[in-house]
């Protein structure tokens, strides 16, 4: 069911949106090559703990029999890992490394939900072009993300942004609604035609997430379960903010 948010749940679900914002404001200090992914996940655990958050996306259900809830803080994907990667001790970021970060934070009975891609140390222009277009295509779909449009105007633009200089976007997986729980309706595709879905109302609340591809558009999942790859092993990114629906232009609610 899709959720209409009152002015002070709105300002309630900005908190969580605030510290979303911090901590990748943190992170962009902190990453270097040499770390492991389980170093960031424990540093941005303490920084969402000390602004009396939580740290959603710990412990959240796979719905898969015999695979584990999530272990971490943070989604951490390497190069060809495009989503939910697991962070661990034994996982070194490596000079060059393309590295994406999804975080949800709850607080106050709301969430906040935001990914960034981050290229750490030597870039190189593939990489930084990916990244580059890859971001873009957030904005270039929230463009959309007006009172009175529908769904498919936003997920059209960002797919027609994205085709348009030679990559491709996952399709399996999606934006959503978020608020009280961390995925609500309606689904946000990154691909689809103007005019057709759910229309937009002031008061709904979107996290907006391009999942970008150098490759084919086809993806796989690891023995781990929840980990997705590219199966030809081609560089990915992704970019993502919770987004507010206004009478006017829409409202970042996880940048700073």
């Amino acid at each position: 069911m899709v959720t209409i948010k009152s002015q002070k749940e709105i300002e309630k679900m900005k908190e969580a949106c605030r510290i979303t914002a911090l901590v990748y404001q943190e992170i962009e200090k902190y990453i270097k090559p040499g770390i492991t992914t389980m170093d960031l996940d424990n540093f941005a655990e303490k920084i969402i703990r000390e602004n009396g958050g939580i740290p959603a996306q710990k412990g959240y259900p796979s719905g898969q029999r015999r695979i584990p809830a999530f272990p971490g803080t943070l989604c951490v994907s390497i190069n060809d890992e495009i989503i939910h990667g697991i962070p661990s001790k034994k996982r070194v970021i490596k000079d060059g490394d393309v590295v994406s970060i999804d975080l949800v934070v709850y607080k106050n009975g709301f969430h906040g939900d935001a990914a960034r891609t981050f290229i750490v140390g030597n870039s190189n222009k593939e990489k930084q072009r990916l990244v580059n277009i890859t971001k873009q295509a957030f904005f270039e779909g929230i463009k959309y993300a007006i009172k009175g449009n529908r769904v498919g105007d936003i997920s059209h633009a960002i797919g027609e942004f994205v085709e348009k200089n030679g990559y491709n976007v996952v399709k399996e997986f999606q934006g959503h609604g978020i608020g009280e729980k961390m995925h609500e309706d309606p689904g946000i595709p990154n691909h689809g035609k103007p005019g057709k879905g759910l229309r937009l109302e002031p008061g709904m609340t979107l996290a907006v997430e391009p999942m970008v591809m150098i490759g084919k558009p086809n993806i796989c999942v690891l023995d781990d379960g929840w980990t997705i790859v590219t199966e030809d092993g081609s560089l990915s990114a992704h970019y993502e903010n919770t987004i507010l629906i206004t009478e006017k232009s829409p409202e970042i609610l996880t940048l700073l």
